[in-house]
């Protein structure tokens, strides 16, 4: 006994202890002095088994019971009349006992449905009850095993058979209620020479989304397959039970065996757990496998979850034990001076590789149960107690305490911590290393955290410039996560940057994304925006136009390859692929940069743009003429503002003959930019993407204003002709060659477009070219024939009556100018001939045009006829100097003549204006006076004639209206012929007073007036109506007066308008 109890002490276990369980006793709800009532009667107890119903014990008498989780019995009823239980296996609320009863020779196999309760007795629905026999000797059964899924049940019998009932599930749910109705058993395993079977165990078949399945996509494999495990106490054995080549013979996978009870399937129900003294060993259908060194007595062994619990014999503890638990228990009886015998139960994390509980028992141990998630001992004496599992955050810092960080995330694992939790472990375990110097090992772990920690976290931690590699890992894998946002971008350029790694540059740039959104669009694995401006900013430009082309951020190409590569040439092609509508925004941002290197691609550029609807790119280079270097001022107010210094440009094009000549080539700078980048290698340059193709567009676009490109051509004059010459050609099919007939434009323009927008742009346009006609060529000394050439065009745009240009701008640019034919021009097309007139006059006074004189008289002569106001200007003019009296004296007597034969002026109106000055004399116009004043006479005299025979007449009519009114004064009528018909008078005949006698025949009935004399009163009353009418139209008077004055009022005078009596209510008339 002594040397029993030395071998045991020294079985110690070499694993990591920890006291992950806390051992508690377990009282009777209604005694909390004892232990539950069922268990008092331990060694009555014949078996114990789990189950889903709850825990089932069975006792030697035959009687079953289910216990609640206070192990109170919620059902019990006698299974084996007159015998005892001897094993119990549940599945799937099916519960298979065997056992032994009276007059029975042989085991008894009897299968119960606990989810049907017999009202009348309380036991459950016995479905099946057949006698376990193989020979006519009977066995006792040994261990027993049943598949999860009731399809299979194992039975192992002393004498070393296994037998084995397929497709039980099929028999039990069969709808047949004969006892006896159970498949026939099977012998699939005879020991020879006869070796007890010890162990049964199924190992399951993987489901296909199981993590331990190694070929989950294949279509059958091994592990899809039912296998039995057989232990014997010699030997494991390997039985197929269902799939392609089941029902053979059981093949050998380990030659170790173990004794009853020290065998048992794992938590996963993959592999079995031999407990022998030396050693505990894992055995898989293939063979042995992994091997755990455990030395030792072993009575029992038993699965809980992932723990593995170990029973061992009774023993006598020695203080020389190698357990630290056998040795504390000692230390603590030493004082009693008990020498009794202990158990000691151990709990196993096999996975981890550690011990959570060693513990003993000085009463032995009958039974190790598993249920509700907690282990349960029962002892000899009847006393259960519960293992209950520590939380697992208290394990975790337990693990902590001792830097046991890699055992803490296995046993995460093992727990199944939710993702957060195992970065948690991973943080802190970082942050040890970090503490002991080991920054890669530390950065390794802070890795495993993304997604659940702050990077910032992180990032603060390797800041410092030592470090910095270790950063660059924790951003590159934060980039392939699709976690990182600007900032992080940001610091992963400037670490490539500052540790001038380009070809690591070079590789996260083309890094493409290994992630998706919901929409299933491709995204980048960092932000491209902040990579740009990030690697513009260290000076790779390359870098930054491969991922602003390939990623089509058009803007940022442009800004990089003219801003900071000063690639204008590429840029301008690019423009070009990317079609009109990008083309145009960006080159109303980059227009004069772009022609200050290439005037004329740039030019044309724009020229295409307003006026292609189609595609921008050329075939082939246009023709280029040359022109010498101009360096006009600003021709327009506006387009001078903001300005910068401009550089040199090359020299522009021919504006004279309007068409485009390749410039002499320039020599660029070189550009600031780094030379380090693969890219600068022809060996290993890898191409940009190109560009995507632009689709052609079925409906023409509408065409982009010329006006938004005006200011790009302040430096550029001769330039800016070319492209407004070309644009109104080709776009509207205007031209200032008044002998050639209008071209067509190459595109009809757009029915939709906005016809007074295109008006206005037509008109700014030729204001500007007439601006531009007017303003080149520029210099000290310009050429005099291109000069001329330029003011040819002005005057044949002005001259012309298609071109839209506004007339009053364009008389205040020829006024500025100077551009004296123009001027004239403009005022005869607007009629202010007044104006022209005043021009020469001033020309005279300034006595620079000596012929400015005569230009009057010609200009009076052309207009005068049409506009006779003209005549008292010119009067005026050529009277006001001697000299001028002297030079035209007989001008003067023609104007005079034409001023008299048409009325122009009254004579007192021409003395006025000869005597203003004093210049000229009475004898100048001493005959054309006498002949006016004659004139004047005869008509004074015509006159006075007249109003005497108004006065004669008008007496006479007094006078007959006096007699006429008189009544006593009798009327005697001398007409003797009938005013109507002219026939002689007869009776009856009418005399009227009016001295007018009629055929009483030749008159209307009730006619009271005389026909000859009604016509002319009705005329006259007619006249007095209107005039009464329009005497209360007070603003029809004044308005005449305000157009003819003295004429209105005389005429309403007249008309007695203003001397009308008018009768007011009073009957008073006024």
């Amino acid at each position: 006994m002594a040397a029993q109890a030395s071998a045991t002490a020294a079985a110690a276990p070499a694993w990591r202890q920890f006291p992950f369980f806390d051992v508690v006793p377990v009282k009777d709800v209604h005694d909390l002095a004892s232990s539950p009532e069922i268990f008092k009667s331990a060694p009555e107890i014949s078996t114990v088994a789990s189950s889903s119903s709850g825990l089932l014990v069975a006792d030697i008498h035959g009687s079953v019971h289910i216990l609640n989780k206070d192990f109170e019995a919620v059902t019990g009823w006698i299974a084996h009349i007159g015998g005892r239980v001897t094993h119990m296996a549940e599945r799937r609320n099916i519960l298979v006992t065997l056992g032994e009863e009276d007059n029975i020779r042989h085991p008894l196999l009897k299968i119960w449905d606990l989810g049907k309760i017999d009202k009348k007795t309380g036991s459950p629905n016995l479905m099946r009850s057949v006698k376990v026999q193989y020979g006519n000797r009977p066995h006792p059964v040994s261990t027993i095993a049943l598949s999860a899924s009731l399809s299979h049940l194992a039975i192992g019998l002393g004498d070393g058979t296994v037998l084995l009932y397929r497709h039980l599930d099929q028999s039990l749910f069969s709808g047949s209620t004969a006892l006896n109705g159970l498949p026939k058993s099977r012998l699939i395993h005879e020991s020879s020479p006869p070796e007890p079977i010890t162990g049964l165990g199924f190992k399951e078949p993987s489901p296909s989304d199981d993590p331990s399945n190694p070929n989950p996509n294949k279509e059958k494999d091994a592990s899809s397959f039912l296998y039995l495990f057989i232990v014997t106490t010699n030997k494991v054995l390997s039985y197929q039970a269902t799939g392609k080549g089941s029902g053979g013979t059981p093949t050998v996978v380990d030659e170790i065996g173990c004794g009853l009870g020290c065998a048992s399937m794992d938590w996963r129900k993959r592999d079995m757990v031999i407990a022998r003294d030396e050693a505990i060993y894992v055995c898989r259908t293939e063979g042995r496998g992994t091997c755990y060194a455990y030395e030792g007595h072993k009575s029992s062994v038993h699965t809980h979850l992932n723990y593995l619990v170990i029973v061992s014999p009774p023993f006598i503890p020695s203080a020389s034990a190698a357990s630290a638990t056998v040795r504390n228990f000692v230390a603590r009886s030493a004082n009693t001076g008990s020498a009794s015998d202990i158990t000691k139960v151990t709990v196993f994390d096999l996975e981890n590789k550690l011990v959570g509980y060693s513990g003993t028992f000085t009463e032995g141990v009958r039974e190790v149960m598993s249920q509700w998630g907690q282990i349960y001992i029962l002892s000899n004496d009847g006393q259960l107690s519960c293992l209950q599992e520590k939380p697992t955050s208290a394990k975790l810092d337990m693990l902590y305490r001792k830097s046991l960080y890699l055992m803490a995330l296995n046993l995460a694992k093992t727990q199944r911590l939710d993702e957060s939790s195992v970065a948690d472990i991973h943080r802190q375990y970082g942050d040890h290393l970090y503490s002991k110097g080991d920054y890669d090992g530390a950065m390794q772990q802070f890795v495993q955290t993304i997604g659940n920690l702050q990077p910032s976290y992180v990032i603060r931690k390797f800041l410092d410039a030592q470090r910095i590699h270790n950063l660059v890992t924790y951003l590159q894998e934060l980039h392939s996560l699709g976690l990182a946002n600007s900032d992080h971008t940001t610091l992963l350029l400037n670490t490539y940057t500052k540790l001038k790694d380009v070809s690591r540059l070079d590789t996260f740039i083309k890094t493409e994304s290994k992630r998706s959104d919901a929409r299933r669009h491709t995204e980048l694995p960092f932000d491209l925006d902040t990579a740009i401006r990030v690697c513009r900013q260290a000076g790779y430009f390359e870098h930054a136009s491969y991922l602003a082309k390939k990623y089509e951020r058009h803007e940022d190409y442009l800004r990089i390859q003219i801003e900071d590569a000063e690639n204008y040439k590429d840029a301008l092609m690019y423009l070009r692929r990317l079609g009109a509508e990008a083309a145009e925004s960006n080159l109303a941002r980059y227009g004069r940069a772009m022609l200050e290197s290439l005037p004329v691609e740039t030019t044309q550029l724009l020229i295409d743009i307003c006026t292609s609807t189609g595609s921008l790119e050329m075939d082939e280079t246009p023709p280029r003429p040359t022109r010498q270097p101009s360096a006009g001022p600003g021709y327009l107010a506006y387009l001078a503002l903001n300005r910068a210094p401009a550089a040199p440009a090359p020299p522009p094009p021919d504006v004279i003959s309007g068409a485009l000549v390749e410039p002499a080539p320039q020599k660029a700078g070189p550009s600031p930019r780094r030379q380090e980048s693969i890219f600068d290698d022809p060996r290993e340059e890898t191409p940009c993407p190109p560009t995507p193709p632009v689709k052609s567009r079925p409906i023409p676009v509408k065409r982009p204003s010329p006006r938004i490109y005006f200011a790009h051509f302040v430096d550029h004059l001769d330039y800016f002709v070319t492209f407004l010459e070309t644009v109104a050609l080709k776009r509207w099919g205007q031209s200032v060659e008044s002998s050639k007939s209008p071209a067509s434009p190459v595109s009809e323009p757009d029915a939709q477009l906005d016809e007074q927008a295109e008006k206005r742009d037509q008109i700014a346009v030729w204001n500007t070219l007439l601006e531009l006609y007017l303003s080149l060529p520029t210099g000290e000394s310009p050429d005099s024939s291109k000069v001329d050439a330029m003011r040819g065009k002005a005057l044949q745009l002005l001259q012309s009556k298609d071109l839209p240009y506004d007339p009053t701008h364009a008389l205040i640019l020829c006024s500025s100018r100077g551009y004296t034919p123009g001027l004239v021009m403009l005022w005869e097309k607007m009629g202010m001939y007044e104006d022209v007139l005043r021009f020469w006059m001033d020309k005279d006074k300034e006595g620079n045009s000596p012929d400015a004189s005569h230009q009057v008289v010609r200009q009076l002569e052309q207009y005068g006829p049409e506009n006779p106001q003209l005549y008292p200007l010119v009067l005026r003019f050529l009277t006001s100097t001697p000299a001028l009296l002297s030079k035209h004296t007989d001008d003067i007597s023609k104007v005079l003549e034409h001023i008299d034969r048409e009325k122009i002026m009254p004579p007192l109106g021409v003395i006025q204006v000869l005597s203003r000055n004093g210049v000229a004399s009475v004898g100048l116009v001493k005959q054309w006076l006498t002949t006016r004043i004659k004139e004047a006479r005869d008509e004074i005299s015509t006159d006075q004639q007249l109003t005497n025979s108004y006065r004669l007449e008008t007496k006479t009519k007094l006078k007959q209206v006096e007699e006429l009114s008189d009544p006593e004064h009798p009327r005697v009528f001398h007409v003797t012929r009938c005013s109507s018909c002219g026939g002689q008078l007869d009776l009856p005949s009418v005399h009227f007073m009016c001295n007018h006698s009629y055929h009483q025949r030749c008159l209307h009935e009730q006619e009271t007036e005389c026909p000859n004399c009604a016509r002319a009163h009705g005329v006259i009353r007619e006249i007095r109506r209107t005039n009464e009418r329009l005497a209360d139209q007070h603003d029809v008077f004044l308005s005449e007066v305000k157009d003819n004055g003295f004429v209105a009022v005389a005429s309403a005078f007249g008309r007695g308008v203003l001397n009308l009596a008018k009768p007011v209510d009073d009957g008073v008339v006024v």
